[in-house]
């Protein structure tokens, strides 16, 4: 009850804050359409000159960029902009109240600041889901959309612990906002299949940046191209990551004296 109380205090106040600003907030769904035309393009120009792309037909890459699009609108709604607002938070001091505050640390730098609009981007992204599932053919089963839903959400799961440890890693470095940046380029790589990387392109982003933990894998299920303990496993790895940095940023807060120090 606690969390859900902060969470619709928090969600209110970012709502009234983007209405303040109506008119950037239609400028960037216009902008998101835009963006969403040129993918689309790029996809047809690949495929004009190839009837696959890994063994993935057009329809299941429209279906691959809906999923992008979905870890996407994640990231973009809290993890960036919070970011944002830690990394300052630590050079100016206002990190020290939060931690003063009675609620979880980690639950309050992660939703400060909440980029409602971004709801939009997550409509265009389940149309494009299931655009392209209905599109390829495919037969999808129950059992495919529950291992689709948990392992989207286990891949969330597993990005947003990422963020977490990077930012975590300021309790111990000056600086290391460089890293997030990274993060945030090589998130561009889950438009695509893991497959059609090299090697070792595919290695970072499945286990080191695992953006295709996040994409990939969770399309695969819906295709029904993983078995149960495949699926199994990722929703494993995705509650560990989540336990693993919860850890990592309780010990970087006992580390942290305040900016004052």
């Amino acid at each position: 009850m606690h969390i859900y109380k902060l969470l619709t205090t928090f969600l209110k106040v970012n709502i009234q804050q983007d209405l303040a600003y109506r008119a950037d907030a239609i400028v960037n769904m216009a902008l998101s359409l835009m963006w969403l035309g040129w993918e689309l393009t790029s996809l047809s120009i690949i495929f004009s000159n190839t009837e696959t792309l890994g063994g993935w037909g057009p329809s299941e890459l429209i279906a691959l960029l809906g999923v992008w699009r979905l870890v996407n609108v994640v990231m973009a709604t809290i993890v960036w902009p919070n970011t944002e607002k830690f990394n300052n938070g630590v050079r100016d001091g206002s990190l020290d109240y939060t931690f003063l505050q009675p609620a979880n640390s980690q639950l309050l730098i992660s939703i400060t600041r909440i980029v409602v609009w971004r709801a939009w981007d997550l409509l265009l992204a389940l149309t494009l889901i299931v655009a392209g599932i209905t599109s390829s053919g495919g037969i999808t089963t129950p059992l495919n959309v529950i291992a689709f839903l948990g392992l989207t959400i286990s891949g969330v799961a597993i990005i947003y612990s990422l963020w977490i440890v990077l930012i975590s890693f300021t309790f111990w470095f000056t600086k290391f906002d460089n890293n997030v940046t990274i993060m945030q380029a090589l998130m561009d790589a889950g438009r695509y299949p893991a497959q059609v990387y090299p090697v070792w392109l595919r290695a970072i982003v499945t286990f080191i940046i695992p953006i295709a933990v996040a994409t990939t894998v969770p399309l695969q299920a819906l295709r029904g191209d993983l078995q149960w303990w495949q699926i199994l496993g990722f929703l494993v790895i995705g509650v560990g990551a989540f336990i693993i940095s919860a850890r990592i940023w309780k010990a970087g807060v006992r580390r942290y004296s305040g900016a004052s120090s």
